[in-house]
This record gives C-alpha cells, structure tokens and sequence, in this order.
C-alpha cells in the first residue's frame, strides 16, 4: 500500500524507517519534550518498534516527503474490525509542524480509512495544551467528546516557565502531583463524507497501489 498526496507520500512503516527519527529536531516547548525522539538509543527505538509492529490491533505508517526524508508516522491504534473504529496517533518532526504537513496527512489517510478500509469512526487523544495539534485536528473534521486527567510526563517542570505558564490552564496540581488534561476527540464516516461534501473535491489526489490487508 501506498498513499500520496500533493507534497506527502505515505507507506506502512518498516524497520529501517525508525531510524530517520534521530536526525528529527527537538521541541523548544518543554511540554513537548516527550516527542523529542533523537534522544533515543537506537536499541530504544528498535525495543519501540517492534514492540508496536507485532500487535494485531494496530498499524503504523511512516510519512515521507521528497528525496524520501521521514518527517512524520502514525499509528492507528486499538483497532475493533466488528466495530470498524481505531484511535490515531500521529507524530511528526519538528522541523515541519505548522507548515501543512499534518493537515495533508490526515486528509489522505482519512480517505483511506473511510473509503477504502471501510472504516466507521476514528478516536483520537490529544493533550489540551497541544493547542497546533488540537487546531489540525479539528479542521480535519474532529469534535472533542470528553476530557479527563492523567500523570503529566515530567514531574520536574519548572512551574514558572512561560510555555506552562501559557497553558495552565491545561494543568492541575494535586497533592503536590502535575496532572494534565487530555482531550478525546471523534470523527465518523458519516460527518467527515459530510464534511467533505461541503468544501468539495479533495484538492489532494491519492495513489493508492493494491495490497494484501
């Protein structure tokens, strides 16, 4: 399977795929920093591959632009073929957030989804404070259907940086424990043809070769 659009080529990933991260940016926002994937061994990222390859519940896909450079990958997650649904996760390199990438992304993934895996809905957890990934997502089509409270990442964040400070909102403190809120987010087949149909005909044109599912 192979999926392109305008600028991004999408392929199911591979292990020699998981070493491109190293040479990825690192996130300025310390709340971020959990994706900073260069700083990973490459045991580490071997264990982090295979560990998600061998499931059957889930598929992961590398995203690509030209000179065949790894910007991205995503994984759907939790897959239930009686219910036809899964749940996203999406990462991309540093270097080319806000440039578009991720919005072409989902476009011709979803397609892909909807229409040709038969797919009912997708879910999605996204962090109230990644306010880009939130906006990304909500222009493909997603709506947010609950919220709840987990451990943040790093317990040592300094309360006073301005990135915290900015999104405090985003946080709470309990018993001395950092708690961030995450936001769960939907979007099915139904809205998203919907969707589609108000502002037309994709302006990305998908390649889709034939494979075995």
């Amino acid at each position: 399977m192979e999926l392109r659009g305008k600028r991004v080529k999408i392929v199911p990933m591979k292990a020699e795929h998981i070493y491109n991260v190293k040479k990825w940016g690192i996130h300025e926002n310390p709340l971020l920093a959990d994706y900073n994937l260069p700083q990973f061994s490459k045991r580490e990222l071997e264990n982090w591959f295979y560990f998600r390859i061998n499931k059957d519940n889930q598929k992961y896909y590398s995203v690509f632009i030209e000179e065949d450079r790894m910007i991205g990958y995503f994984g759907i997650k939790r897959i239930r073929r009686l219910f036809r649904d899964a749940v996203l996760g999406i990462v991309f390199d540093p270097n080319y957030v806000n440039q578009g990438y991720g919005s072409e992304t989902l476009e011709v993934f979803l397609n892909y989804y909807f229409n040709e895996l038969k797919m009912r809905r997708m879910y999605l957890e996204v962090s109230k404070f990644n306010k880009r990934a939130l906006r990304c997502y909500e222009k493909a089509g997603f709506i947010v259907i609950g919220e709840y409270l987990v451990e943040f990442f790093d317990q040592e964040i300094d309360l006073t940086n301005p990135y915290f400070l900015k999104e405090q909102s985003s946080f709470v403190i309990r018993n001395g424990k950092i708690y961030n809120y995450i936001y769960k987010m939907k979007l099915d087949k139904k809205a998203y043809l919907k969707e589609r149909d108000t502002i037309g005909k994709s302006k990305f044109k998908n390649t889709v070769k034939p494979t075995v599912e």
